[in-house]
């Protein structure tokens, strides 16, 4: 996993997360749709601004700057907390 690349404390969006994502999941999750728990706005993950370091990825609306997805990666594996969404939608690929 490399979120080294996320800079640490700039805003990316939540496309620079696509690698790590990728290692969890087996569709692709930056086109998966969340819903905002705050605000209830909807978008595409990779629409989410991320901000990383070594340790993981938090995941924040775009409108409302609330925390929709925390992301971290240890030596025992990955955590997902998604307290910040009302829901997280994927198509099934084809």
């Amino acid at each position: 996993m490399s979120v080294q690349a996320y800079g640490g404390s700039l805003p990316l969006d939540g496309n620079a997360a696509a690698g790590v994502l990728s290692e969890i999941f087996a569709v692709e999750m930056t086109s998966a749709t969340i819903i905002c728990e705050g605000c209830g706005a909807s978008a595409q993950l990779g629409a989410t601004r991320v901000y990383g370091g070594t340790m993981g990825a938090v995941f924040r609306c775009r409108q409302c700057d609330g925390v929709v997805a925390r992301l971290a990666h240890t030596p025992a594996g990955f955590t997902l907390d998604m307290r910040g969404a009302r829901s997280l939608r994927m198509s099934p690929q084809s």
